[in-house]
């Protein structure tokens, strides 16, 4: 099957724009993949939306709006019929989350909605909480894009930095980020007929060698199951960077240079 449209996601780690040397490192990584749409989390300051529309001529830009420090800056090319939707509803009521950004693509007639999120951090009860109303409220914005049809024939998909690191409570009563995942698969997911896409590798995330954390798998491709995806060795996401890296040097390396996060990078087929 041929090649519908490509997508890069990828939390770039307090990404300030006053630092020439870094825009030009991760400009040079996404020109190299050269996605059709792409979205950068934790991009703070406007001087990296004003790089990124210098440096890149070829794209639509749009960063999401609001008190939050972190935002979201979404890039399609502009061959494509875009509209950018800032979405506030996923700030699940507290006026300093991040709210999504949602991205509508018209090809060969038909539409594509992509909505981006970056979802609360934190392992305690309050972060696994709001992350859970976040991905209720996600799962069920398809019941929207259906309307009174239910014909299930929307394609849409949210993907992002979602967090999904579990909670951790005493008296035996923690829960996995593995547990997470299966309920935001399982329960959420299913109901609204979509998946979690699998990766080629079993975590994004992770602070190097010196660092207490092991690494994890906090960032997700959910989709509605009328889509389909090239595959990586039986996977539809591959995710570049640290953990492609073949070393522990290297992967601190990379890590130091560019982000704690991998590149998550998939392609959409007709």
């Amino acid at each position: 099957m041929a090649k519908l449209f490509s997508v890069l996601s990828w939390n770039v780690e307090h990404f300030k724009g006053e630092v020439k040397k870094r825009v030009d490192d991760v400009t040079a990584q996404i020109k190299n993949l050269n996605p059709d749409v792409f979205a950068l989390y934790e991009v703070e300051g406007k001087e990296v939306f004003s790089a990124f529309t210098s440096i890149m001529p070829d794209y639509n830009f749009h960063i999401t709006e609001g008190p939050q420090t972190q935002e979201i800056l979404v890039g399609a090319k502009n061959n494509f019929s875009s509209f950018f939707t800032q979405k506030l509803e996923f700030k699940s009521g507290n006026q300093f989350l991040r709210p999504g950004l949602l991205l509508t693509v018209t090809i060969d007639n038909q539409i594509y909605s992509l909505l981006f999120l970056h979802t609360k951090s934190g392992t305690n009860p309050l972060g696994l909480g709001i992350r859970d109303d976040m991905f209720i409220r996600a799962c069920t914005f398809r019941n929207v894009l259906e309307g009174t049809t239910k014909k299930w024939d929307t394609k849409y998909l949210f993907l992002g930095d979602l967090n999904t690191m579990g909670m951790e409570y005493p008296y035996g009563k923690s829960i996995s980020a593995k547990t997470e995942i299966k309920k935001l698969a399982e329960k959420e997911a299913r109901k609204v007929k979509m998946r979690i896409l699998k990766k080629d590798e079993p975590a994004s995330w992770w602070n190097g060698s010196k660092s207490k954390m092991s690494p994890s798998n906090l960032d997700q491709v959910v989709v509605s199951n009328n889509l389909k995806f090239r595959k990586y060795s039986g996977a539809e996401v591959t995710v570049l960077g640290w953990p492609k890296e073949s070393t522990v040097e290297k992967k601190d390396e990379w890590i130091k240079r560019y982000s704690d996060h991998g590149i998550l990078y998939f392609e959409i087929l007709k």
